[in-house]
């Protein structure tokens, strides 16, 4: 008997602990900081910007040291390599080896070049940070819209469900119309096709953000449902700050300075080079040991440094075509965000009339033209006239809601706000 309680409690913390898990709530700034943490193809650029500044370490190596062996002066007859009484014997057997000194300069040029090509992998991770962000935001105000449409649909199916049983008694004493019945009908099951095709909806908005998180597709989880209408118009939205803010732009910073970096980096391959070569010669025969040590310089000359010259001249003209670049983005942004500002401005209005206006006039209508029906003085086709115009006004409603909340996203993703 113990045990069996024992395994019936086991179980009911089972199903507490799944009910909990399916009722979880996530805000935006949860889902948000998920995907920051979790998303592979940020965790794509983490590693990209390591392998980078891995291979920065290395930058200041030397070239490795050349070691040459073999005869030297060396007579084919080798018979006169050894000693008698009247040669001290011919030729040396040479070991040798030579270690070019590369430029102070080169070494640093190669040194900044090398350590700065992560910046620009950081930036793109910050662009493609402001992108996911967006594409989060927009589906989870998807989803919130979404189910201020399913709580309408499901007041209104209580509604119909109302009206259909009074019409069915009424119907009994004639007091009502066959016609207007099945009309009701009609809008209950259209309603609830509604409601299935707004669920469906919700899943592939879940479906999307469980993908964005990198977490199980089919992982449970609601919204928290509350938003901010926010104001634009005080945003700044010229270039120089657009600048410091869009991830994007600083990219193409970034490439500019690294691009100036390679030139420099071509300019120090024109200076010369310093190597030093050590031969060390094992005479045969009696002969005394002997050495060689030079100095050696590399001389640039003009038919050495075409290629460097000529790089030079075209990462000077690439860095032209990427100022036009980002004169041409910001440009593009500041044109958006001023639209996009107007349309926002617009829409708040049109969302405003909606609610103080149209919405509450709409629903007078329908609670007079319902009370006359109830007292047998009005007609329920008036009254299912008048409860679709409201039911229309409330759904362009939360349309506008949505418009005004996606050009928020919008705005939003073009500022780069953090």
């Amino acid at each position: 008997m113990l045990k069996n309680k024992f395994y019936i409690a086991i179980i009911s913390c089972l199903i507490l602990s799944a009910t909990n898990l399916a009722a979880q709530t996530l805000s935006l700034d949860n889902i948000l900081s998920t995907i920051k943490t979790n998303n592979p193809q940020l965790k794509m650029y983490d590693a990209d910007i390591q392998s980078m500044d891995a291979a920065a370490k290395g930058a200041k190596s030397w070239m490795p040291p050349q070691v040459e062996t073999g005869f030297f002066m060396t007579p084919y007859n080798t018979k006169m390599w050894k000693a008698d009484e009247m040669n001290p014997g011919m030729g040396s057997y040479m070991l040798g080896v030579t270690q070019m000194i590369p430029n102070a300069s080169k070494l640093k040029a190669d040194s900044n070049l090398m350590n700065a090509m992560s910046s620009v992998e950081k930036e793109n991770k910050n662009y493609t940070i402001n992108q996911l962000k967006a594409l989060a935001k927009t589906n989870y105000y998807q989803w919130l819209v979404l189910n201020k449409k399913i709580k309408i649909a499901n007041d209104n199916l209580s509604l119909l469900e109302y009206m259909i049983k009074s019409m069915e008694i009424r119907y009994q004493y004639n007091m009502d119309k066959l016609p207007t019945y099945y009309k009701a009908k009609s809008q209950y099951s259209a309603l609830e096709s509604m409601i299935l095709m707004l669920q469906n909806d919700i899943s592939q908005k879940r479906i999307m953000l469980n993908t964005l998180m990198a977490r199980d597709k089919n992982t449970a989880f609601e919204i928290d449902e509350t938003y901010e209408i926010k104001d634009f118009n005080s945003a700044v939205s010229d270039t120089t700050s657009l600048s410091k803010n869009r991830s994007d732009v600083k990219a193409i910073e970034k490439t500019m300075e690294i691009n100036q970096l390679k030139i420099v980096a071509e300019k120090t391959k024109l200076l010369p080079e310093f190597g030093i070569k050590y031969d060390h010669m094992f005479a045969f025969g009696t002969q005394p040991q002997q050495f060689s040590l030079l100095g050696m310089i590399t001389i640039p000359m003009p038919w050495s440094t075409k290629m460097n010259k000529a790089n030079i001249n075209s990462f000077q003209i690439k860095n032209e075509s990427l100022s036009w670049q980002k004169q041409m983005i910001l440009n593009e942004a500041t044109g958006m965000i001023s639209g996009m500002n107007t349309e926002l401005t617009s829409l708040k209005k049109q969302y405003e009339i909606t609610q103080k206006s149209i919405i509450p006039a709409l629903r007078k209508n329908y609670e007079t033209a319902i009370l006359a029906w109830q007292n047998n003085t009005g007609d329920l086709f008036v009254t299912l006239d008048a409860w679709e115009a409201l039911n229309m006004a409330q759904i362009d409603a939360l349309d506008k809601l949505q418009n005004i909340l996606a050009a928020q996203v919008e705005i939003e993703k073009q500022l780069e706000t953090k």
